[in-house]
């Protein structure tokens, strides 16, 4: 047997496979289990039951702990009553097995009772350091050796791709339609309800196996997000991740007080998450399959030019439009290519790219215009297409496309358009490592993933700046909340941006109009005037906010907030009236800077264009934090409205540099806390000469504060880095 390399390599390279509820009972789970293993696993399959003497021929043993040499067991396979489930698996800890797969279902999806039964099986894992897959899990396979250790109706296809899946029907729907497509696999995982083993585990462990050239997931959840980007951050850059994310979850801290909170959810977090890990994320099983054979069979190209190459005009034109409808290009033939087509062809064809050897064409014109494209230097990958005529033999077009995909080294994706005949030739391809499409636009869009992944792998990733901060001082700020028993800070949590280096205008909170006055004195120029009140978020909406008042009006404007604020909301909690330096919004633009925590993936970043306009346009980039400074300046350069932040239309440029730094500064403060659940500064002024935080308001976990270490905000933030 091969020796997986892996971290998980008992999993899927055992020698020793034990059957904890081994049957031959027509029907069951555990009869299954035990004939998929004798049918073709390479190592030895130990029946254990204490009902049985033997099972299939084999012996059969009443507990591990009687197996001969029971710590030699590799793999455990428990298939018994979920009542007995967990002493089952502390009977696997007990005798030494340290991988075990739980196909047992009634666990966390079954409600309270089973949940409960759950959290037992999580602590005997732990107890005994178990690497267990599951429970309610389909079980594990390995084409390597034979491996079927599933309830599933046949073992899949050898190959260079390692699956994993949520949902074990899945699975084995997959296979079937894999194996008529010709389609193998080296590894394939249940997750089940992933009490311990996750979707992080199986990403290491076969970034680690040299016999996986494509990691795939189906995945409608991910347990530990920032543990998942760092794990497929690592692999990708030699292993290509793609999954399908399926599912919505709502954001369980979103409170939705908050810009960010409503614009920034988990499906947000999901999207940013796995780009920042590197992951190809795609819409269907089709597309992941698609991508999966043609990364795992072709090079990636040096250059996004697509070279198209057909004897049918029509489909010929819908290959251009998908390659418009991509990040690939149509590549621009050479002058020595085009004068050599010219020769080649009849002067019907289109020599031109895309290139038509039209309806007639024979085997030789195809093979010559095809040999032309790829030598062509301003080409890096093409496209074959050929509809059926009767001068075209598919089993010769397909040796002639493998021969000289394999002399140019350049990647190429076929479309034989055509059903039983293509057969032959789909086969032919395959041992090529040349995917096989019907529809142009599928080619199209696995070439796109080969570019895609070329500069995923190309990636550097940089760690987060950690930025000289009064961590104590924010600490004391987001204090407030807790001594007033409120979860929600306003503007009277300024300091908390000041603390963290991000700029603020001049300002007081004045609970009395005399103490107003006297802080407009102390301020150069007139004054901004807002009500200070948790229960009012949109203050502009019943005119809790004066702009440009002079110093002899300060003092009727305060009494005048006052009192709409309470003509609003009687019951409000009034906490004075912010007087705060002017700033001038027409010299700079309103920008926003916030942040949702998210369950799965952590505190989501979101920039985009604020004020008012937030909520209207929804012009905004999202990443999970912390962000290093590319990650940050990605973010507010990818907004629709960039060229606004660039100067346009004669207005001076932001200070882009400064709304880079806020962010970092806002990514380093919502990792140090994450008792910080929603946070907005909305608007952060971007003028010409730097930022100014206008107005913040945020929400906060008071039990996770109060109860916080009050030292963990001291961890240095190069421990936070993902």
């Amino acid at each position: 047997m091969d020796d997986n390399t892996g971290e998980l390599s008992g999993l899927f390279a055992p020698e020793r496979v034990a059957v904890v509820g081994a049957t031959e009972s027509e029907g069951s789970i555990g009869r299954a289990i035990v004939e998929n293993l004798r049918a073709d696993f390479a190592g030895e399959t130990i029946p254990v039951n204490p009902n049985y003497d033997e099972v299939f021929g084999l012996a059969c043993y009443p507990d591990l702990g009687s197996v001969p040499e029971s710590s030699e067991i590799d793999l455990a396979v428990v298939v018994v009553p979920p009542t007995i489930a967990v002493e089952a698996v502390r009977d696997c800890g007990e005798a030494g097995v340290r991988n075990v797969v739980v196909i047992t279902a009634g666990f966390g999806e079954t409600g309270s009772e089973g949940a409960s039964r759950e959290r037992e099986l999580t602590e005997v894992a732990e107890q005994y350091d178990l690497d267990l897959v599951g429970p309610n899990s389909l079980g594990v396979m390995s084409t390597t050796s034979g491996l079927n250790a599933t309830f599933g109706p046949e073992n899949a296809l050898p190959g260079s791709i390692s699956f994993m899946s949520q949902s074990g029907a899945f699975i084995t729907a997959v296979l079937d339609w894999a194996t008529d497509e010709g389609i193998g696999f080296k590894d394939v995982v249940s997750l089940g309800n992933k009490a311990v083993l996750d979707e992080t585990d199986f990403v290491r462990a076969w970034d680690d196996d040299p016999d996986t050239n494509v990691i795939l997931g189906y995945l409608e959840g991910v347990e530990d997000g920032g543990a998942f980007i760092d794990a497929a951050r690592e692999a990708s850059g030699d292993t290509p991740v793609v999954m399908v994310k399926s599912g919505r979850t709502e954001a369980g801290a979103q409170a939705v007080s908050s810009h960010t909170g409503t614009l920034a959810g988990s499906e947000q977090a999901y999207e940013a998450g796995l780009e920042q890990a590197g992951v190809l994320r795609v819409e269907n099983v089709q597309e992941l399959f698609d991508f999966a054979q043609i990364l795992s069979g072709q090079p990636l190209p040096d250059s996004d030019d697509v070279a198209i190459v057909t004897n049918a005009g029509g489909p010929g034109v819908m290959t251009t439009d998908a390659v418009g409808d991509s990040r690939l290009s149509l590549a621009s033939f050479s002058e020595s290519t085009v004068e050599a087509l010219s020769e080649a062809m009849p002067e019907e064809a289109n020599v031109y790219n895309p290139i038509d050897a039209i309806g007639d064409a024979d085997i030789d014109r195809f093979e010559r215009a095809l040999d032309l494209a790829l030598g062509d230097e301003n080409v890096g990958c093409a496209v074959v297409l050929s509809a059926p005529t009767a001068v075209i033999d598919f089993d010769d077009l397909a040796r002639v496309i493998t021969d000289l995909q394999a002399d140019h080294g350049k990647p190429v994706a076929a479309v034989l358009m055509g059903g039983e005949r293509t057969e032959s030739a789909k086969e032919i391809l395959r041992e090529g490592g040349i995917p096989n499409y019907f529809d142009p636009a599928r080619a199209v869009g696995s070439l796109d993933a080969l570019s895609r992944y070329r500069e995923i792998s190309g990636r550097e990733y940089e760690s987060p700046e950690a930025f000289d901060v009064d961590r104590e001082r924010a600490r004391a700020v987001l204090s407030r909340a807790v001594e007033r028993g409120d979860n929600r800070l306003g503007v009277e949590a300024m300091d908390l941006l000041d603390a963290y280096g991000i700029s603020t205008p001049e300002g007081v909170i004045a609970d009395q109009p005399e103490e107003a006055v006297a802080a407009a004195q102390n301020i150069d120029g007139d004054v901004v005037m807002k009500i200070v009140s948790p229960d009012i978020l949109h203050k502009s909406d019943i005119g809790g906010v004066k702009v440009g008042v002079t110093n002899e009006d300060v003092y009727d404007a305060y009494e005048d907030l006052v009192t709409r604020a309470r003509n609003y909301q009687p019951d409000a909690e009034i906490l004075g009236v912010q007087v705060q330096e002017m700033v001038d919004l027409d010299a700079g633009t309103e920008t926003i800077i916030g942040m949702n925590r998210d369950p799965q993936f952590g505190p989501l970043l979101l920039f985009g264009l604020g004020g008012i306009f937030v909520e209207i346009l929804e012009d905004t980039e999202t990443r999970v934090a912390p962000v290093s400074e590319r990650e940050a300046t990605e973010m507010v350069e990818g907004i629709r409205s960039a060229p606004l932040l660039r100067g346009a239309r004669g207005r001076e440029p932001a200070d882009r540099d400064a709304i880079v730094e806020s962010l970092q500064r806002l990514s380093q403060l919502v990792t140090d806390f994450p008792a910080i659940l929603e946070l907005d500064v909305n608007p952060l002024v971007a003028g010409p000469d730097g930022v100014q935080a206008v107005d913040v308001r945020l929400t906060v976990d008071t039990d996770e504060l109060d109860s916080s270490d009050p030292n963990s905000a001291d961890r240095p933030t190069e421990e936070l880095d993902s």
